[in-house]
């Protein structure tokens, strides 16, 4: 594990470095506090610190602040270097963010408790920041496919939307069902539908962009989200992704299985906070209609325009 030692005196550095390596310590020097937070600034920083309360440009106490002021960074656990040992002094370092002190010379088994219940308390910080995670995937996104959930992706269409507005871009939804997803589940059970559901949902997720985003609609369906996409863009993506379920079967308990999928696509070339995003969902929804009525396994356009109530679609079908 990493550990930046910050002391201007370069004896008592080394002494301590040693120490620290002794212990099996990754160990990152700094010669002054200003040097402290630059090497606690970077991505791959060490989550423990030893700080000399002493230090030139900056004192340990003015690192502690710094570092306490970017409360959304990774905690690091400090510990202060210091001869005083009054209490008004171990308060001051404390309220200053300082977690621990230790007072020099560090003696070896002190300074190894003191880093070791630095580490736990890490370790404990870390699960709960993974449990709140997971926490917060689950409230975010559909536990059969672990895509975004219904209410996850459309608040991601309102960011996307607002972000369109803004860089004066447009962008596509894709709505795609599953063909004949009833009958799956009728012949050959639900646990083979679950399948088809969760491979559908990672082929639709490999087949798009890194910027664009995919979530479960509602039952076999999926809204798929294509930043700065036009519609002369569209008709290759639509075509791309349909082709992605349709092209290799399914492998299921009960042997392959032939999956494909009808797709409505609509493109949005301008939108204001006026225009009510349902109607470019309903948009979606017609040219779905049409690309099932029509014998399914198609891509239709939908050319509507949610100021005029116009629609004129038309489908592409590569059965």
């Amino acid at each position: 594990m990493k550990i930046l030692l910050a002391d201007d005196d370069p004896v008592s550095r080394r002494i301590v470095e040693r120490m620290l390596q002794a212990l099996g310590y990754e160990v990152v020097t700094a010669e002054n506090g200003q040097q402290a937070i630059d090497r606690l600034s970077r991505d791959d920083s060490p989550r423990l610190a030893l700080l000399d309360w002493m230090m030139p440009e900056l004192d340990g106490l003015e690192v502690c602040r710094e570092i306490r002021s970017h409360a959304e960074k990774p905690y690091v656990y400090i510990l202060l270097l210091t001869s005083r040992e009054t209490s008004e002094d171990v308060v001051t370092g404390l309220e200053a963010g300082a977690d621990e002190y230790l007072t020099k010379p560090c003696r070896h088994a002190e300074l190894r408790a003191r880093l070791h219940t630095g580490r736990r308390i890490l370790m404990l910080e870390d699960k709960l920041i993974e449990a709140r995670e997971a926490m917060r995937f689950r409230a975010t996104h559909d536990t059969l496919t672990s895509l975004s959930d219904r209410g996850s992706i459309m608040a991601q269409l309102e960011i996307e939307l607002s972000r369109s507005q803004e860089m004066r871009c447009p962008i596509s939804l894709l709505l795609c069902d599953i063909d004949h997803f009833k009958q799956v589940n009728d012949v050959h059970g639900h646990l083979v539908g679950d399948e088809v559901l969760r491979q559908v949902s990672d082929r639709l997720t490999r087949s798009i962009r890194s910027g664009d985003s995919v979530g479960r609609y509602g039952g076999e369906e999926f809204l798929i989200i294509l930043q700065s996409c036009d519609r002369k863009g569209l008709s290759q993506r639509a075509e791309q992704i349909r082709n992605s379920i349709g092209s290799l079967g399914f492998s299921t308990r009960n042997g392959p299985l032939p999956v494909s999928m009808s797709i409505g696509a609509t493109t949005i070339e301008y939108w204001n906070a006026a225009m009510p995003i349902e109607a470019f969902l309903m948009d979606a929804d017609e040219a779905l209609y049409r690309a099932k009525a029509a014998g399914r396994n198609r891509v239709i356009y939908s050319d509507s325009s949610p100021n005029t109530g116009a629609t004129r679609a038309h489908s592409v079908s590569l059965i």
